[in-house]
């Protein structure tokens, strides 16, 4: 029976592949928090890898504290970068299968079309940047493992948009969302499924791919999404991201090319909004 470990098993992914595990009982799966897989220790990190031994390891664990990265720039590569790269290392040496998450903040948000993988990449805040960094390493130590980029994230679990949002709507007369950054979000449970098939397919295809779900649209449209689906009567208006500075700065377009995942993977990729849905069932 094959041992799948999930890094980050109480973030928003790795929540949602502990609830779709019981579906997948051929394998025996580990979930490790931060204590049992401490990707900003690499001296523990090796001996933990070595105590669970894993058959399989699907990262979802990372430093996201994309503003907080900026003055924490050191923390932030040791887990995006120096932790990816100890662990897509041990991987090759152990003939371990790896599927990595990364982000669509490896882009500089400058482009008008859909960003494919072969997109160059040129991350504009410390965050992007320790996540590109831990993709080359990835790709270099193991270039027999998944990178799977995605997007705005978002589950019923931990700290996100929509449930900031569904807060807000309930508590306020009225809120301004960002009208120019544009892409589409991801549903984690969408996307735990999806590495649940690529692990199920016959082949196994190795390299960089993106996921999120069908649609394009800002940050603004997504509000105005959660009010109709969630029936909120706030008021929901549209402002620039230059009247919401924050310290690091956002992709202006980020939306991913999904065409590689479909195609190799005959992945379904559902519309943002049948997905949004499930999350006020």
């Amino acid at each position: 029976m094959k041992k799948i470990l999930v890094t980050g098993a109480n973030g928003q992914l790795g929540s949602e592949l502990s609830v779709i595990s019981s579906n997948y009982s051929e394998y025996e799966w580990f979930f490790a928090d931060r204590q049992q897989v401490t990707l900003d220790n690499l001296d523990l990190l090796k001996e933990q890898l070595n105590k669970i031994k894993p058959d399989v390891i699907l990262n979802c664990g990372a430093y996201t504290a994309v503003d907080k990265a900026e003055t924490e720039n050191e923390l932030a590569f040791t887990v995006n970068h120096l932790a990816v790269e100890l662990i897509a290392k041990y991987t090759a040496e152990n003939n371990i299968q790896l599927i990595h998450i990364s982000t669509d903040y490896v882009f500089d948000g400058s482009s008008s079309i859909a960003l494919d993988e072969e997109k160059v990449t040129n991350p504009i805040n410390v965050y992007g940047a320790s996540k590109l960094a831990g993709e080359l390493a990835c790709l270099k130590e193991n270039p027999n493992s998944i990178i799977i980029r995605t997007s705005w994230v978002y589950s019923k679990f931990g700290n996100n948009f929509v449930k900031t949002m569904q807060r807000l709507m309930q508590e306020k007369e009225s809120i301004n969302v960002v009208n120019d950054q544009v892409g589409s979000p991801t549903y984690a449970a969408d996307l735990a499924q999806a590495m649940l098939d690529i692990l199920k397919f016959k082949n196994w295809i190795p390299g960089i791919y993106n996921y999120s779900n069908e649609g394009e649209i800002s940050w603004y449209d997504f509000a105005l999404s959660i009010k109709e689906i969630g029936g909120y009567s706030c008021n929901v208006g549209g402002i620039p991201s230059s009247s919401y500075p924050t310290p690091a700065k956002r992709p202006q377009f980020s939306l991913l090319d999904k065409k590689k995942i479909k195609t190799v993977y005959n992945l379904n990729v559902p519309d943002y909004k049948k997905s949004l849905r499930k999350i006020f069932i």
